[in-house]
Parts: structure tokens; sequence; C-alpha cells
């Protein structure tokens, strides 16, 4: 009896080695024939082991309505323009001429950037530098529609220029309100950087104010970190909301390439010279005739120069004065007197407080009209 029980007990451990040995090459060599098992009727669900499935991403998670709303109006820029190339002694002889259909003297030139639609009536927001020079623009959509773009105007002194497109129901991006932003606050750079395609970025406002950059003669930037690259000119930096902050101009690289130090003119600056350019064809600002530098010691602009029967000679401004205050309003530095003087309606009459040789006095100054600037 004892033998008996001994044989079933051998054969039973055997059978179990055998069948744990089976069970290991099918884990191993084929997974999907033990997965298989789990697919009918007795198979467990997910609720009855305690799990919790994910189910689809919610609705709004992250940035995604702010880059949905904002990502249609944000368009690519293609130019082109006849750039020359340097003469060649050949170039002189007519027998090699003729295989030139062309001027051997030019040859084309692309170039690409971003730009916003910011109207339903087709006008676009974009860098100056974008279409300095640019023969032909053109405009092409997130949605893969192009259409030529005629220039409506551009401002050198803020880098900002003006066009139009004539394509039907376009999407066009909110302006938001630059002057609530505060550093700190979560920004969307839409661009499309080295012409890869349209692409999002997602930083923070790092400084507000920045000036004396020597990017433009007006300079008052947004800066960011959200990564901003070459083909990003032009485009959108928006808010949470996806409302326009500003128009990406410039980066800070050594590279050539985004090293987190990005600038971007505020909307409602970008809104201003639009609409000058729009209604006017020009943006007209504010002048008195000086060349100001920082004071060397506390606030206020030092006047290095005056221009001889300009506004501020008139005025009896004199070289050696620091002007400390425009119309009751602290100045601080250069650029501050200048954007104050920027700000102001050719024609119209503004008080100065100047010191000279330590003594206070006000003046009367009345602003003429900036003279336009070459174009760079």
């Amino acid at each position: 009896m004892a033998a008996m029980a001994r044989r079933i007990w051998l054969i039973f451990a055997q059978a179990t080695t055998l069948a744990l040995a089976a069970l290991f090459v099918v884990l191993t060599f084929k997974p999907h024939w033990v997965a298989d098992l789990g697919s009918g009727p007795a198979a467990l669900d997910s609720g009855e082991l305690g799990l919790k499935d994910g189910g689809a991403p919610i609705a709004g998670h992250g940035f995604r309505d702010a880059a949905a709303r904002a990502m249609p109006a944000v368009v690519y820029i293609f130019t082109t323009q006849k750039v020359a190339v340097p003469n060649h002694p050949l170039l002189n002889d007519p027998v090699f001429r003729k295989f030139f259909r062309d001027s051997p003297e030019q040859e084309p030139a692309a170039g690409l950037g971003s730009g916003v639609i910011v109207s339903d009536r087709g006008y676009v927001l974009t860098n100056h530098h974008v279409i300095q020079g640019a023969e032909q623009i053109e405009v092409g959509l997130a949605d893969g529609r192009k259409a030529k773009a005629v220039l409506v105007g551009s401002d050198p002194e803020t880098d900002l220029a003006v066009l139009r497109i004539s394509l039907s129901k376009l999407p066009v991006i909110a302006f938001g309100r630059p002057s609530e932003a505060r550093v700190g606050d979560t920004v969307l750079a839409i661009g499309n950087p080295f012409g890869v395609g349209q692409t999002v970025t997602q930083g923070i406002i790092s400084a507000l104010g920045r000036s004396r950059l020597g990017i433009n003669t007006y300079e008052n930037f947004i800066q960011t970190d959200a990564a901003i690259n070459p083909g990003n000119s032009g485009g959108a930096l928006v808010d949470t909301q996806g409302h326009l902050l500003g128009i990406n101009t410039a980066i800070y690289t050594r590279s050539g390439g985004n090293q987190g130090i990005g600038f971007a003119i505020p909307a409602d600056t970008a809104r201003h010279v639009m609409e000058s350019l729009v209604t006017k064809g020009k943006v007209s600002r504010g002048y008195i005739g000086v060349e100001p530098r920082d004071a060397p010691e506390g606030d206020g602009s030092l006047i290095a120069g005056v221009l001889r029967n300009g506004p501020a000679d008139v005025a009896g401004i004199q070289p050696g004065d620091i002007v400390v205050a425009v119309n009751q309003k602290s100045i601080r530095n250069m650029t501050e007197l200048m954007q104050s003087v920027a700000s102001m309606s050719p024609g119209s009459e503004a008080s100065f407080k100047v010191l000279r040789q330590g003594q206070s006095s006000e003046l009367t100054v009345k602003i003429a009209e900036r003279p336009s600037a070459q174009k760079r």
C-alpha cells in the first residue's frame, strides 16, 4: 500500500514539473497564447481586480485650448527678392551672357517667417525684417490655403509690418491685454521655426519693459523663455486663453538658436502701429530735435545735443540740461524720454521739467512730427 502511494506521488510530481516547464516555455516564447485565454466570457474585468482605467484625456487639459484657439491664425510667410551677386569678368562677354535667361547680376533668394491674422478683413501682423526688401510675399495658412500678400506698410523703428490677404473665412486671433501681464505668467510662442512647420512652445514671462537692447529704435519688449528660433519672427506670443500678447521678434543667442531669452513686441504697440499704417499709411510720432543720453547720476535724461531751430531749441532747452519730467511724469532714462515724446501728437504742447546747473525750470515745447526713418 505504501509503495502504491509513493508511486502515485511520483507520477503527480513529475506531471506537475512537466506542466510548469511547459507553462514557462509558453510564457517565454508565446505569451499571447495565455493572454488569449482571458478574452472569453470568464475573463475578469479591470473593476474586479481593483484597477481603474484613465479613459480619454480630459478636455481642456494643459494649454491645448489656448493653442487650439491661436494656432489657426498664425501663418507662414514666404518672401522672394533679388540679391546682387559678385560681378565676374566673364559676364561682360556677350557670348557668355547669352546663356543666361535672367540678369546674371541678380539671383532670387527666399525668406521664411511667421505672421498673425488679426482681422477678418485680411490684415496680418509680422516683423518688418521678415518682409524687408521682398519683391513677392506669400502667406500660408494652417489649413493649407495660400495667398499672395500685399504690403500695407511697415515701421522699421518698431520692426513691425502689416500685410493684407484676400481670402474668405479667415481665422482671427483675439488681442490680449499686455498691460495686465505679469512676470511669471505662462505664455505660448507659436510660429514656424526653421521652416519645420507650425510649432508651439511654452514658457513664462521673464521680464516686462525690456529696452536699451539695440534691436529697435523704440523698445518695450516682453521677455520670455518660451523657445523662439529663426522662423518664429512675426509669430504670436499668447496667454493661457489663446489671446495675443505680443509679436515674437528677436532672441538673444550666441549659437544662433534658442537660449531661453526671447523678445516680443507688446500687442497693444503692434495694434497702434497697425491702425496708423492702415488709416494713414505711416506712423506719426512726436519729435523735439534732441540727442538724449542717460543721466550720469540719478534719474533723468541728459541732453547731449540740440538741433538748431528745432522744437527743443526754440523752447530754450540746451545741451547739458537734464530732463527729469514730461507733463509731470517722471523720466528715469533716455528710453523713457524718447517713448514719451514719440507718443505725443504732432502740434501739441508739452511741459518739460529740466535741471540746469542744479536749478530746476519748466519749459513748454511744441511737438513736431518725427521725420520718417530710413528702412533698414
